[in-house]
């Protein structure tokens, strides 16, 4: 078994971890004794803390879920975290037919779409901020709506209708994020909008409480295009949190952030690569700034110069980096690929590396670590068996490194067959409360219904095995995709 190597030096750190092949949070997911999970009446620390133990719990979209008879109803499976990691604490879950939450599960409704955890109320415990785009709303079919469903240390209290849509196929909570972007000190919540031919990324904000305004303000839009992907951090530096955004459709393609910081919506920084899939937020090279990795990289077609990532066979990571005193892009960028020095792995066409991305502080040095998936990576004969990667940066204009890893992998659980899908989607969060950021990442073809692989990173001493939670070992039916959508 490998270990990690802590040092100050982090291009030695980095060195010897590729020597030692242990650069991911290699983990374990003990799966027995699944009861339900105990809560503590401490207010909650991490983000997706819901009962307030102290330890984070995973919260699994399974949109395709059969509910109640109804198919693609919907639901959330939330697996409680606790001393023994993922899977030995219990779970349950929320849908629209669970009391208290807003709704009526309904055949199509697809609620677990998107899903985050913020502490939406104040309260000290996380909330589930859910998305289902196929929701009918009175005659409007797919209108779509967004829920936020209230946590406790008793487990899951009710919830609240933040937004919905009002017209057919409008498709409101197919993406989403959380956080206080109009700097009043309540959370709020970004979301897709639709129109006949507009689409737009709006805010709605808070407090959720009854008879709080509802109305949605705009953030961002486009003819004929839309938001792909999005997520939040603090890109300005102001303490705040802004909106990073991938956007595409028709003849405009590209990624901005954008600021509220001067009260009204402002870009800071934007490019005619995008993605489809995959942005994450972290401080990659630390320097106290907020970089933006930007997944799967896709070039600007319109664009008359040259790509940011040239080489992109297998798919493309483009990571900006802030820098102290400017903004983001002032650190310069770099591409990172299966094809950069040290990454694990071969490229080849149709690997989809980095469709998927997280970051954490992995080995708790102060710089974070950027978490990579690749769906439909082959391994050996196997197609889309999928494989993830723990990757670090050795500087700004430097490609990221690490080893990847597999279910052929040792002490990775199970065995890397067709379409397992690993790497569809990946989280992170610190599941066994012993201070360090450890791994979920989803399978959703494994054995024809999913899993989540959880990798517990250690403090000290050999990584424990990766191991698998599923929906056989949690006694869920209806299911289908499970492990497709991880709330952050």
């Amino acid at each position: 078994m490998t270990q990690y190597v802590r040092t100050a030096t982090r291009k030695s750190a980095r060195d010897r971890l590729m020597a030692a092949g242990a650069l991911c949070a290699a983990t374990a997911l003990g799966l027995t004794g699944l009861t339900a999970g105990s809560a503590a009446a401490a207010p909650a620390k991490p983000r997706a803390d819901y009962n307030g133990d102290g330890y984070a719990d995973l919260a699994v979209g399974v949109p395709g879920a059969t509910v109640g008879g109804q198919a693609k109803a919907g639901y959330v499976s939330v697996v409680w975290g606790g001393a023994n990691g993922l899977g030995g604490h219990g779970s349950t879950t929320v849908s629209q037919s669970t009391a208290g939450v807003p709704g009526t599960a309904e055949a199509g409704d697809e609620f677990g779409k998107a899903v985050d955890s913020n502490d939406m109320n104040g309260d000290g415990y996380a909330d589930l901020i859910v998305g289902a785009p196929g929701e009918d709303m009175g005659t409007a079919a797919n209108a779509g709506s967004v829920a936020v469903v209230w946590g406790s240390a008793s487990g899951f209290k009710g919830g609240f209708t933040a937004a919905s849509g009002s017209d057919e196929s409008r498709g409101f909570g197919r993406i989403l994020t959380t956080g206080d972007f109009d700097k009043d000190g309540d959370k709020d919540i970004a979301l897709n909008t639709h129109a006949d031919e507009t689409s737009s990324l709006a805010m709605r904000p808070g407090p959720f409480t009854a008879g709080s305004p509802a109305a949605l303000s705009r953030i961002d839009g486009w003819h004929f295009a839309g938001p792909t992907v999005v997520t939040s951090g603090d890109f300005d530096g102001d303490g705040g949190d802004d909106i990073a955004l991938a956007y595409g459709g028709g003849e405009s393609n590209g990624t901005r952030v954008l600021s509220r910081a001067s009260g009204e919506w402002e870009p800071i920084w934007g490019t005619g690569e995008t993605s489809r899939t995959a942005l994450a937020a972290g401080d990659f090279d630390g320097d106290g700034t907020t970089d933006l990795a930007i997944g799967d990289v896709q070039p600007n077609a319109e664009s008359e110069g040259p790509a940011a990532c040239e080489d992109r066979l297998g798919g493309a990571v483009l990571t900006v980096y802030g820098k102290k005193g400017g903004k983001l892009g002032d650190g310069g960028d770099s591409c990172t690929t299966q094809s950069s020095p040290s990454v694990g792995g071969d490229a080849e066409a149709d690997d989809n590396f980095g469709a998927r991305l997280a970051s954490a502080n992995v080995d708790q040095d102060g710089i974070d670590e950027l978490i990579v998936g690749a769906d439909t990576e082959a391994i050996g004969t196997a197609k889309s068996a999928g494989a993830y990667w723990v990757l670090a940066s050795l500087g700004t204009g430097e490609a990221f490194v690490g080893p990847s890893f597999n279910q052929n992998s040792t002490d990775v659980a199970g065995t890397a067959e067709a379409d397992d899908r690993l790497g569809a989607a990946v989280t992170t969060g610190d599941y066994n409360g012993d201070g360090y950021p450890d791994l979920a990442v989803g399978a959703p073809g494994e054995d024809g219904k999913g899993g989540v692989w959880y990798a517990p990173t250690p403090k000290d001493g050999p990584n424990p095995p990766v191991t698998s939670v599923t929906p056989g070992k949690l006694g869920l039916s209806g299911v289908t995709q499970y492990g497709s959508v991880l709330s952050r």
